[in-house]
This record gives C-alpha cells, sequence and structure tokens, in this order.
C-alpha cells in the first residue's frame, strides 16, 4: 500500500482559482495517473484562511506529525509556495521529508524529489535556506560591532565581582536611549582576585577547589564554588586589564578588536561579544576567533600578564588533562602518545624486581590494548627505564653548555638588544613628527598674512603633505610599537623557561612522583613513542628532544 498526502492551503476563503477544492481535486488526480500501477491511500490536509509566511497551521503540523511517524511514503501539492512562502522553512521541511523516507511532488513546478532533478532542485532550496541564514548571520555580527564601539554591558548574568547600573544617556537626535554598565562590588573582586591569586599559585582549578572548601569561601548563594563556576570565571575576559598586552594576546589568537592600540591605556577592563552561542536550551562557548573584542566602561581588575598566565595554565591542564593513575610511580602518564594512532600510552603494572625493591611496569597503547592489537601493534616500552632515562636527559637540559640553554641564551641576546633599536626608531619618528607640527604652525601663520594671495595655494597645499605624512609616521610608530611588545612578551616568555629549568634541576631529585610529573608537564608539550625512539616537543620545539 502506497500512503500519499495531499497538502493544500489557501489565505482566504474562496471557491476561485486556486480553491482548496482545487488543490486537493488536482492532487488526487496526479496521483492516480503516477501511481495508476499501485494500491494507494490517499490522506488529504487542508490549511484553508492560513499564511504561507509560518509553519504554525493544524494541518501542516498534523501532516508533519504523520511523517514524523512513517504514515506516509509520498506528499503532493499543487505549488511550492503552498508548503511555505519562507526559504528557510521549506528547506527544514523538505529536510524531514527526505529524513523520514517520503517523496515530495509540486505538480506546477514538476518537482519531485524521487527523481534525480528533483532532488537536485531541492539542494538549490538549501543553498537559498543557506544564504538566508548566512545574511541574518552577518546582520547580527554588523550590530555586534556597533556595540563593540560602545562597550556597553548587553545583559544576562553579571561576571562574580560586578553588578549592572542603567546608565541613561541622550544622543544626537535629542533622544533618550538606556544602556548598561558593570560597576565593582568590593567585596565580591576581592574573591576574584584571590581565585587568581590561588590558581597561578596551586596550579590547578581542582586543587584550588579544596583550597575554597577548606577555607569555606562560597558563593553569595552560600554554596561552595565548583568546577565549572571556577573555570568560568578563571576564563573570562572581563576582568582582563585593556592595555597593549593584553591588545597583543588577542591579535595574535586572530580575535577582531575594534578598538585602537592607543586606546588600550590600561585604565578599563575588556568587554568581549560573540564569545557564546545562546539558543532557547544550550549556551556553546565560541572558537575565541569569533570573538569580538572591545574596551569596556568598567575598570581594570586583573595585570593582563596574570591573567594571560592563567590562560596559559588552563590549556596546559587541558591539553594534558588525564584520569586518576592508579601507578604510582610512572611520569609520563597524560603526556606519552602513542606514534602510530596518537592514543595516550599509560602505564600497566607487570611485576616486582627478584629483591622486591623495583616495580616494573610498561607503557601499552591504551587503542592497543582495547582492540587486542587489532586497531594498534606498536611495541609496548619498559616504563621505569624510560622514565630514568628522561629524568636524566632533562637534568642535561638545565646545564649551561646544553643545546636549550644556548638557544634561551640566544633569544635572550636578541630580545635584549633590539628593544633599544626599536626606542631608537620611535623617538626619531616622534621628533620628525614634532617638527612637521611645527612648520605646520609656522605655514598657518604665514597664511593667514597672505590671506588671497597666490602664495596661498601653495602653502595650502604644503599644509596638506604634511599632515598625510603625519599620519605615515603614525602608523610606523604603531608598528614599531607591536614589535616592542612582541619583543617584551618573548623575553617574560624565556625568562620563565630559564626560571622553569633551574627550578627543576634544584628539586627533582627530591620530589615526589606527583611533583615530578607536574615538572615535566611545565617542561614537555608533547611526548611521542613511535615504537623505537621517544620523541619530546620541549616548549614548541621539536627539535630538542629525541630519545
Amino acid at each position: 500500500m502506497l500512503y500519499v498526502g495531499i497538502y493544500s492551503r489557501k489565505s482566504k476563503f474562496t471557491g476561485k482559482g486556486e480553491s482548496i477544492e482545487n488543490q486537493i481535486e488536482m492532487g488526487t488526480s496526479y496521483a492516480k495517473s503516477h501511481f495508476h500501477d499501485q494500491d494507494i491511500k490517499i490522506v488529504v490536509y487542508e490549511d484553508e484562511g492560513f499564511t504561507g509566511a509560518n509553519t504554525d497551521r493544524p494541518e501542516f503540523k498534523r501532516l508533519m506529525k504523520d511523517v514524523a511517524n512513517k504514515k506516509l511514503n509520498v506528499l503532493i501539492c499543487y505549488r511550492l509556495d503552498r508548503i511555505s512562502r519562507n526559504v528557510a522553512d521549506f528547506s527544514s521541511t523538505l529536510t524531514t521529508l527526505e529524513n523520514n523516507n517520503v517523496a515530495f511532488i509540486s505538480i506546477r513546478e514538476q518537482f519531485d524529489t524521487s527523481t534525480p532533478m528533483g532532488r537536485a532542485m531541492m539542494y538549490i532550496a538549501s543553498v537559498f535556506a543557506q544564504l538566508e541564514r548566512e545574511t541574518i548571520a552577518e546582520r547580527i555580527r554588523d550590530n555586534m560591532i556597533q556595540l563593540a564601539r560602545t562597550g556597553r554591558w548587553l545583559g544576562g548574568v553579571t561576571p562574580l565581582g560586578f553588578r549592572s547600573e542603567q546608565v541613561i544617556t541622550t544622543d544626537e537626535s535629542g533622544k533618550t536611549r538606556k544602556q548598561h554598565r558593570l560597576v565593582v562590588e568590593p567585596e565580591e573582586i576581592k574573591k576574584v582576585k584571590l581565585f587568581f591569586d590561588k590558581f597561578l599559585e596551586l596550579g590547578s582549578v581542582i586543587k584550588l577547589e579544596s583550597y575554597l572548601i577548606d577555607h569555606a569561601i562560597k558563593t553569595k548563594k552560600e554554596k561552595y564554588f565548583d568546577l565549572t563556576s571556577l573555570k568560568f570565571i578563571l576564563t573570562n575576559p572581563t576582568y582582563l586589564t585593556a592595555d597593549s598586552t593584553s591588545y597583543e594576546y588577542f591579535k595574535n589568537k586572530g580575535c577582531e578588536i575594534y578598538r585602537h592600540l592607543s586606546e588600550f591605556d590600561g585604565t578599563k577592563g575588556i568587554m568581549v561579544y560573540n564569545r557564546t552561542n545562546q539558543s532557547k536550551h544550550t549556551t556553546i562557548k565560541n572558537d575565541i576567533t569569533s570573538w569580538v573584542i572591545a574596551i569596556g566602561e568598567h575598570p581594570a581588575i586583573l595585570p593582563s600578564k596574570d591573567w594571560i598566565a592563567v590562560q596559559i595554565k588552563m590549556e596546559q591542564n587541558s591539553d594534558k588533562s588525564f584520569r586518576k593513575v592508579h601507578n604510582q610511580e610512572a611520569l609520563l602518564p597524560g603526556v606519552l602518545r602513542c606514534g602510530n594512532c596518537g592514543s595516550y600510552m599509560r602505564p600497566k603494572s607487570s611485576r616486582m624486581s627478584a629483591d622486591g625493591s623495583t616495580h616494573h611496569y610498561y607503557y601499552i597503547c591504551e587503542l592497543k590494548e582495547k582492540s587486542h592489537g587489532k586497531k594498534c601493534n606498536i611495541n609496548n616500552i619498559t616504563g621505569h627505564k624510560l622514565d630514568s632515562i628522561l629524568m636524566k636527559e632533562l637534568k642535561k637540559l638545565s646545564q649551561s653548555s646544553s643545546t636549550l640553554a644556548d638557544k634561551i641564551n640566544l633569544d635572550n641576546l636578541r630580545n635584549t638588544t633590539e628593544p633599544s633599536d626599536l626606542n631608537k626608531e620611535i623617538e626619531k619618528l616622534k621628533k620628525h613628527i614634532a617638527d612637521n607640527e611645527i612648520l605646520i604652525d609656522n605655514l598657518l601663520t604665514t597664511l593667514g598674512a597672505t590671506k588671497n594671495s597666490p602664495a596661498s595655494n601653495y602653502i595650502l597645499n604644503k599644509v596638506n603633505l604634511l599632515g598625510n605624512e603625519i599620519s605615515t609616521l603614525y602608523a610606523q610608530i604603531n608598528k614599531l610599537e607591536e614589535q616592542r611588545i612582541k619583543t617584551t612578551m618573548n623575553t617574560f616568555n624565556l625568562d620563565l623557561m630559564s626560571s622553569t629549568l633551574k627550578h627543576f634541576a634544584d628539586n627533582v631529585d627530591h620530589a615526589t612522583t606527583y611533583q615530578k610529573r607536574e615538572m615535566i608537564k611545565q617542561m614537555i608539550d608533547k611526548a611521542t613513542w613511535d615504537g623505537e625512539n621517544l620523541l619530546l616537543d620541549i616548549w614548541g620545539d621539536a627539535s630538542l628532544g629525541e630519545l
């Protein structure tokens, strides 16, 4: 039995033209002539007096319910716009029909999804729907950019440490407008600063959570802060100072910044738009490259170097997170990966040494173990020997004669000589600007004395040329300022690497297994076992480590 649905719709009650009756009659005739060799049962759906601008129609809803319940094989209508006049709604309907294996036929346009041409038409319709969605998204983004220029708070749940305050302004046309800004809550903002300080001290959100519980530090509702809320606070850029360092950070992350570098003067905080994508039931965090960065009206809370340091540590913890390890001696769980399939290699205990002094274990690829060697067959590696060799090699890196130490010293030398050259060049450009401004003042004074003389045009042209040259000089200064910021950031990172190496060499011999693991994760971005060699990516440089 072939179940055929016939849908008819007309906005006004009338018996003329494409009336409900005429649409049903044409649909019935089409079904009988085209499916004459099959037993068919026709189900009619009539929406009279309903617009096609939306899908809020009783019979259409019944139709879609029957489609979802697999009660139809074919749906026929007289014309495409009987289904919907909205491209997106029409495309959505076609997708639902396709997902439920219901062929769709439009008599007037000869649109039949059971044929190749019909399916091509359906694809074209979906393209137009996508175009409409992208156009809407573009309009939303344009509006977001306009909001970014104001730095206003758009509403919603305020970040911890702030409250929302209404501000009434009058625009150029005399209209009164209401908007909101963030105002600091002194006692609550102390908690935020404590969270960042303690996280940098403790190094993990879990430890921070334990610290807050131990010290009975709670939310406004007298509940303990959980991991989710702490992560949200620690990654919230609202607390970040809008200065040149934060400008460079977001620029390097690929964000769109809608304030000039010169406005990032360290007095205000950052305001981020398009950070999340919110629907009726879910909130999804957008990729940082989609963020729109502006300067808020609220004061700066945290130094940029501290906020950025927290983000770097959070990313490291996220990349190297792993389940609690039962093995109490292995140093590389959550760090070591299989070079064959990319899975983590976890420690697995084997036996004790003959004298009972050493606990033997080996690292095995998780995919290899789970698939019993069918999906990955990389060689296991003896754990205690690998860990011992690794510790010796890492200690060598801290020595002044090591390749890494030489690299850090060379980069540091470059960074210490380069800023002085940049400073000289910037000062030279600033002096050039000052000289041009003096020339412009003198020329304008001369212009006033020689009004309406033949020399006036020459003076005005000269002023314009000097003004254009000043604009070019300012652009050059901005580029040099950005280069100077990069150099400062590099120096900061190199100093951090040097101090980490020294800390490792001084403390590793007396550290617990857990402390050694933490030290290793601070130095090694990635460790890969290829079946014969251990490849180490140390601070982003894979050339520094191969065992």
